[in-house]
């Protein structure tokens, strides 16, 4: 089962996250390939990173919306009110906390997290 979970800025100043389900539609691409999708959105590029476990960054705010997919490893989250959730591959996080305190990430486990992100356009 995936995760989908979305980090965001609220009024108050802090970062919340929420669990949500993406828009999937039945398509049917040019080449024939079929089943559910969800809209195509612009990006601006994609890179893949790894970190060890025990890796912290504390609190801090996405640098831009993106997807940050986690494709091994295991994610501990944590916002501003104290909630701190984990989430195993595969995840797929929706960064959209740009201002505020921001939120802090881990990698917990014994094995190394490796995520694919995409910086999303404006």
């Amino acid at each position: 089962m995936v995760n989908y979970v979305r980090v965001y800025s609220g009024d108050d100043g802090q970062s919340h996250m929420e669990e949500f389900e993406p828009d999937f539609n039945p398509f049917t691409d040019t080449e024939g390939a079929h089943g559910e999708g969800t809209p195509v959105e612009a990006a601006t590029g994609l890179t893949i990173r790894r970190n060890p476990p025990g890796y912290f960054l504390d609190f801090h705010c996405a640098p831009r919306r993106q997807y940050t997919i986690t494709v091994a490893g295991e994610l501990e989250l944590g916002v501003g009110d104290g909630t701190v959730r984990r989430f195993k591959a595969p995840t797929v996080l929706l960064a959209e906390d740009l201002t505020g305190q921001g939120h802090t990430t881990r990698v917990v486990g014994t094995e190394t997290r490796v995520t694919i992100v995409v910086p999303l356009a404006d």
